[in-house]
C-alpha cells in the first residue's frame, strides 16, 4: 500500500484518503504519502494528533516535507495540542521551516508568542530575514518589552508591515515605525485619524519632500489648516535646519497659499527665531506680501534691512507698488532707480527734479533730462544733460531740438558735448544750428578751426533746406564748385555761378546752373553753359526740351548754331538743329540738309519732317538714306509738294517693292499722263508689260503707251503684241501690223484674222488671209484670197501648204476662170506639189497645153538630170567594190608573210570538231558562200567604208 500510494497516479485521492483514515492502519505512511502529495496536509495532522501518532507528525516534519510545518503547526493549535509539543516540533526543525507562512499562521490564531524562541534563537544566528525580525517585532510591541527601542534601532523590520501592527495598538508607535521606514501615505492617514497633527507636522518638516508637501497642502486635504497651525506654532519654530524651512516655504509658494506663507514667514523672521536676519526669508516674505497683502509691504520694507533691494524694488515695480518700490530704491541709496520709479511709473518730473536736486548726481540729472526729452520738454532736458554733463544722448537730444526748433539751446549743449566726444555728427550739427540761427560768423570760425564735421553732407542739408548763404560759405570752403554754383543760382548770383560751373567743368553743374539762368532769361550766359553742354550727346536732347518748353525757340536755334563750330561738334548737334529748323524755321531747313547731310542723324530727322509734313525734305532725306521705297511712296502720297519728274525717275528706278512700280504707272496716269511713256522707258527692263497693258487697258488709255509697247515688243509678249495689234488695226496701218505679225508670233492669231478677216480695206483682208496662211489653216487663206482675187497669194499659200489636192484645185479654179496665164503661173509655182499626169491631163483636156509647156520642160530636164546622176553612182560603186576585194588581198597578203617568221608553238590536244592543235591562227572564214575572207585575229580592214 505504502508503495502504490507514493508511485501511482491512478487513484483518486479524496477517496483513498477517506479509505485509509477509516482503515486505521498502524502504519500511517501510505495515509502520509496520499495527504502529501495532494494536498490534505491539514487532515492528515488532526488525523494523526486525535490517535496520537505524534511519532508519525514528527517523523512527517522532520523528513518527508519540513515545507509544510507552517500547516501542521496551525493545525495542532486548532486542535489545541500542548504548547511544548508544538515548540519542541518547530525548535526541532528550525532554520528549515518558512518563516513568513509559519508567523501566519500563528499570528491568525493569536499566538505569536509561541515563537519568542524560535524567532530569538534564528536572530542570534545571526538572521536578517524581515519575516523572522517583524514577527520578533511584533512580540515585543505585544509584550511592551521597550517597543521604542526596538522600532528605531532594528534595521531589518519592515515599518509598513510593523506599523501597520502597532496602529490599533498604539498610534505613536506606528508614527515610529511608519518615520523610520519614510512611509508617508500611512504616517499621513494615522496621524490623521488619531490627530497627531503636531506629529504629522514635524515629519513633514524634517521629510523636506515636494511630493509629500503638496500632498498635504492639497485642497482635498481636510486636516491641511491643523498641519499649518502646527508647522507654523511647532515644527518650524523648532527647527534649526535652513533647508527644512526653505523646503517649507517653497512647498507653501507652490501650493499657492501666500497669507499661510506670510503668516509662516511673520512667525520665523519677525519674532526673534534662528531665522530673523534669513536673507532670503525676507526676500520672500516682501515678495509674498507684495503678492499676496500689499497693504504690509510698506511695514516690511520699513522692519526689515536684510533684502535685496535691486530685486525687490523691481518686483514691486511690476506690481504697480510704485511708492513701496521708491522707497525700497530710496533705502538702499539706489538713487537712479528711485528716480526711474518716480519718472516712469509715478509720472512726476516734478518730483524726479526735486529728487534730484537733492541728490546731485549725474546719473540721475541725466535719467531726468531723458524723461523730460521724452515728454517734449526739450529746453529743460538740455538743460539737465549739461548739469549731468552726460554727452551720450547727443543723438536724441540734436533730434529733439530740430523738431522743437530750441537750436539756442541746442549751440550750448553741442559746445559742452565737443569738449568730450569727437564725432562728426556733433560738429556736423553745430554748424547746422549757428546756420539756423543764422550766425554766419559763427560758421566761418568754426569751419577754421580744428573740426571732424562732415562739411559735404552739412552743406547739402543747407542747401536742402533753403539756406543758401551758410551753404555757400561751405561749399566755398570745401571748393565743391558744382554745388557752389546751384547754391549761387538760388541766391540770384548767375555770373558767380558761372564762373563756379566753369571751375567745376561737370556736364550736370552746367546743366543747373543753364536751366536757371533760362528761366531767368540770362539767355548770354545761358548759351556760355549751354554750349559746354550740348558737346555731350546724352545732355543735348535735355536741353532741347528744356528750352522748348519754355518757348525759347529762338535762343535754343542761336545756340545750336552757336553749337556748329564747336571743336566737338557732333552728329546730335546737327540733327537736332534740323529738327528745331523743321518746326520753327523751315526755310532754313533744305539748305541745312544739303550741307550737312552726311553728319545729320537721318531717321531722326526724317521723324521730324514727317510730323511736320515737309514732304519735299523728307523725300530727299528718303533718297540720302537710301530709303527709295518710302522716297517713292511720299513723292507719290504728297505730290503738289514733292514731285519732280527726272527725281522720280531716278527714285522710282531704285525702289525693292515691285508694288511701288505699278503705283507710279497709277500716279503718273492719274497726274502727268504726258510723261507717263518717259517713267515706263525708265521701267521697262523691271516691270510686268501684261500687267502694264492691263492697267492702261482697264484705264482705256491703251494708245497713250504705244511708243513703251514699241519699245518692248522685241519681248514677244502676247499681251503688248496684242494691244499693239489692236492699235494698228484701229489706225488701218497694215503695214505696221503685217511686221509685228512676221516679227512677234505671241497673240492670238486666229481671233485677230476673225477680227479683220471682213475689214474694209482690201490690204487688211490680205493680212487676214496672211495669218490664216501662217496658222496652217490654208484653204480658209486661199478662200479669203480667192475672194479679192490676189490670185498670187493664192498659189503662195497653196505651195508653202505642201497638199497636192489643194494645189491642184487651185488648178482646176484657174481652168475654170479661164485664167490661163495663172494656171501656167501656179504650175510653176507649185511645181513640187503637181503631178506630171494631172497637169498634163487637165492641160489637154482644156486646150492649155501651151500654157503648161514652161511646166514641161522643167520637168523632163529635172528627169534626165536624175537619170544621169543615178547611171553615174551606179559607176562609181562599182569602182569602189572593185577597189575594196583588192586592198583586202594585199592585207591577207601581209599578214601569211608574218606569220612565218613567228616560232612554232606546241599543238593543244584537238577538240572535238576542231582542226589541229596549238595557237595559231583559226582558219580564214573566206570559205562561207557570200563572204569576203577576213584576217585572223580581228575584223576585216575599215580603209574601204
Amino acid at each position: 500500500v505504502e508503495r502504490v500510494t507514493r508511485e501511482s497516479n491512478f487513484y483518486d485521492a479524496e477517496k483513498t484518503k477517506n479509505f485509509l483514515m477509516e482503515a486505521k492502519l498502524p502504519d500511517a505512511r501510505p495515509l502520509i504519502n496520499v495527504c502529501d502529495r495532494f494536498g490534505f496536509v491539514p487532515d492528515l495532522t488532526h488525523y494523526l494528533y486525535t490517535n496520537n501518532m505524534l511519532r508519525y507528525i514528527e517523523g512527517y516534519v522532520q523528513k518527508v516535507n519540513p515545507g509544510n510545518a507552517p500547516l501542521v503547526v496551525g493545525q495542532l493549535l486548532d486542535d489545541e495540542c500542548p504548547e511544548d509539543f508544538i515548540k519542541g516540533l518547530i525548535l526541532s526543525v528550525r532554520s528549515l521551516l518558512p518563516v513568513e507562512p509559519l508567523v501566519e499562521e500563528c499570528e491568525k490564531r493569536n499566538r505569536l508568542r509561541l515563537l519568542t524562541q524560535f524567532l530569538e534563537h534564528l536572530v542570534s544566528e545571526g538572521s536578517q530575514d524581515t519575516h523572522v525580525h517583524n514577527a520578533l517585532g511584533k512580540i515585543i510591541i505585544d509584550s511592551n518589552n521597550n517597543p521604542e527601542h526596538f522600532l528605531t534601532t532594528n534595521p531589518y523590520y519592515d515599518s509598513k508591515v510593523v506599523g501597520k501592527y502597532c496602529e490599533k495598538r498604539d498610534p505613536t508607535l506606528a508614527v515610529v515605525a511608519y518615520r523610520r521606514g519614510q512611509c508617508d501615505e500611512e504616517l499621513i492617514n494615522v496621524t490623521n485619524k488619531n490627530s497627531l497633527f503636531k506629529l504629522q507636522a514635524r515629519y513633514v518638516v524634517e521629510r523636506m519632500d515636494g511630493d509629500l508637501w503638496e500632498k498635504v497642502l492639497t485642497e482635498e486635504n481636510e486636516y491641511r489648516r491643523q498641519l499649518i497651525d502646527q508647522v507654523v506654532s511647532t515644527a518650524l519654530p523648532e527647527s534649526k535646519s535652513p533647508e527644512q524651512v526653505s523646503a517649507a516655504v517653497k512647498a507653501f509658494m507652490t501650493a499657492d497659499l501666500p497669507h499661510e506663507l506670510i503668516e509662516l514667514l511673520e512667525k520665523i523672521v519677525l519674532q526673534n527665531s534662528a531665522f530673523s536676519g534669513n536673507f532670503n526669508l525676507q526676500n520672500l516674505l516682501i515678495l509674498t506680501a507684495i503678492k499676496a497683502d500689499p497693504s504690509r509691504v510698506m511695514d516690511y520694507i520699513n522692519r526689515l534691512d536684510n533684502f535685496d533691494g535691486p530685486a525687490v524694488g523691481d518686483v514691486a515695480v511690476d506690481a504697480q507698488l510704485y511708492e513701496e518700490a521708491f522707497a525700497i530704491f530710496k533705502k538702499f541709496n539706489l538713487n537712479v532707480q528711485a528716480v526711474n520709479v518716480l519718472l516712469d511709473n509715478v509720472k512726476s518730473i516734478e518730483r524726479a527734479v526735486e529728487f534730484a536736486f537733492r541728490v546731485e548726481e549725474d546719473s540721475v540729472w541725466s535719467q531726468v533730462a531723458k524723461a523730460q526729452l521724452r515728454e517734449g520738454l526739450v529746453s529743460d532736458a538740455i538743460e539737465s544733460f549739461i548739469r549731468a554733463d552726460d554727452a551720450t544722448h547727443f543723438l536724441e537730444v540734436i533730434r529733439a531740438s530740430e523738431d522743437t526748433n530750441v537750436y539756442d539751446d541746442l549751440v550750448r549743449y553741442l559746445l559742452m558735448v565737443r569738449q568730450k566726444v569727437k564725432e562728426p555728427k556733433v560738429d556736423s550739427e553745430l554748424i547746422y544750428a549757428y546756420a539756423k540761427i543764422d550766425r554766419l560768423g559763427e560758421i566761418e570760425e568754426f569751419i577754421l578751426m580744428p573740426n571732424v564735421a562732415n562739411l559735404q553732407s552739412v552743406g547739402d542739408r543747407l542747401y536742402d533746406e533753403a539756406l543758401y548763404e551758410a551753404a555757400k560759405i561751405i561749399y566755398a570752403f570745401i571748393s565743391n564748385w558744382g554745388k557752389l554754383a546751384v547754391t549761387l543760382v538760388k541766391l540770384q548770383q548767375f555770373q558767380g555761378a558761372v564762373d563756379a560751373a566753369r571751375k567745376a567743368n561737370s556736364a550736370k553743374t552746367w546743366k543747373e546752373v543753364c536751366f536757371a539762368c533760362v528761366d531767368a532769361e540770362e539767355f548770354r550766359l545761358a548759351q556760355i553753359c549751354g554750349l559746354n553742354i550740348i558737346i555731350q550727346v546724352d545732355d543735348l536732347e535735355e536741353v532741347s526740351e528744356f528750352y522748348q518748353n519754355r518757348g525759347c525757340f529762338n535762343e535754343l536755334i542761336s545756340l545750336m548754331e552757336s553749337g556748329l563750330g564747336l571743336e566737338r561738334a557732333h552728329m546730335g548737334i546737327f540733327t537736332e538743329l534740323g529738327v528745331l529748323y523743321a518746326r520753327y524755321r523751315y526755310e532754313k531747313l533744305m539748305e541745312h540738309i544739303k550741307l550737312f547731310s552726311t553728319r545729320l542723324n537721318i531717321p531722326k530727322l526724317i521723324r521730324a519732317c514727317d510730323e511736320q509734313q515737309h514732304w519735299q525734305e523728307l523725300t530727299y532725306l528718303y533718297i540720302q538714306y537710301d530709303e527709295f521705297d518710302n522716297a517713292a511712296t511720299t513723292v507719290m502720297n504728297h505730290s503738289p509738294e514733292a514731285w519732280e519728274h527726272m527725281q522720280f525717275k531716278d527714285i522710282v528706278a531704285k525702289v525693292a517693292n515691285v508694288e511701288l512700280y505699278y503705283k507710279a504707272v497709277h500716279f503718273y496716269l492719274q497726274e502727268h499722263p504726258d510723261l507717263i511713256n518717259d517713267l515706263l522707258n525708265v521701267l521697262a527692263l523691271r516691270l510686268d508689260h501684261t500687267r502694264v497693258v492691263d492697267i492702261m487697258r482697264k484705264a482705256g488709255q491703251l494708245r497713250l503707251i504705244k511708243p513703251y509697247m514699241v519699245a518692248v515688243q522685241s519681248n514677244n509678249v502676247s499681251a503688248v503684241n496684242e494691244a499693239l495689234n489692236e492699235i494698228y488695226v484701229e489706225e488701218e496701218d497694215y503695214d505696221r501690223l503685217r511686221e509685228s505679225i512676221d516679227l512677234h508670233d505671241s497673240f492670238d492669231q486666229i481671233g485677230l484674222a476673225q477680227k479683220i478677216e471682213k475689214h474694209e480695206l482690201v490690204e487688211m483682208r490680205r493680212v487676214a488671209a496672211y495669218i490664216y496662211k501662217k496658222a496652217g489653216r490654208w484653204k480658209q487663206s486661199i478662200a479669203l484670197s480667192k475672194k479679192d482675187s490676189m490670185y498670187k497669194d493664192c498659189m503662195e499659200t497653196a505651195s508653202q501648204s505642201g497638199d497636192h489636192e489643194l494645189a491642184e484645185q487651185l488648178l482646176v479654179y484657174f481652168i475654170e476662170q479661164g485664167k490661163k496665164e495663172c494656171f501656167a503661173t501656179c504650175l510653176f509655182v507649185c511645181y513640187d506639189l503637181v503631178r506630171p499626169d494631172v497637169a498634163l491631163e487637165l492641160a489637154w483636156i482644156n486646150n492649155m497645153i501651151d500654157f503648161a509647156f514652161p511646166y514641161l520642160l522643167q520637168f523632163i530636164r529635172e528627169y534626165s538630170g536624175k537619170v544621169d546622176e543615178l547611171i553615174k553612182d551606179k559607176l562609181e560603186a562599182q569602182k569602189e567594190v572593185k577597189a575594196k576585194e583588192q586592198e583586202e588581198k594585199d592585207v591577207m597578203s601581209q599578214q601569211n608573210m608574218y606569220a612565218q617568221l613567228l616560232p612554232l608553238a606546241l599543238p593543244a590536244p584537238p577538240m572535238p570538231g576542231m582542226g589541229g592543235g596549238g595557237y595559231g591562227p583559226p582558219p580564214p572564214m573566206g570559205g562561207m558562200p557570200g563572204m569576203p575572207p577576213m584576217p585572223p585575229f580581228g575584223m576585216p580592214p575599215m580603209g574601204g567604208y
